[in-house]
């Protein structure tokens, strides 16, 4: 049962942070980084629906949109310190 959660976080990441740089940046990082972006994005995208008083409902879908706006947030702030 844990391994469909595990499986279930590392598809959600990977999509969300391809989408996410496909946002941001016009193309995706490679698989690794995609995940690792989404997975930080979901934290992130979790942290800010709350924050806002924000609710998407529960489900894949609304994961994978909590991620990718995340994702891009953090893809953005980023940017923002690489630039500096």
């Amino acid at each position: 049962m844990a391994a469909h959660g595990i499986i279930v976080w590392l598809i959600i990441g990977a999509l969300a942070g391809w989408l996410a740089g496909l946002l941001v940046k016009g193309g995706g990082f490679g698989l690794i980084v995609d995940i690792i972006v989404g997975i930080v994005g979901a934290f992130i995208g979790g942290w800010l629906a709350g924050v806002l008083g924000i609710t998407l409902g529960g489900g894949l879908i609304s994961s994978i949109i909590t991620a990718t706006v995340g994702a891009v947030v953090l893809l953005f702030v980023l940017r923002l310190f690489k630039r500096a």
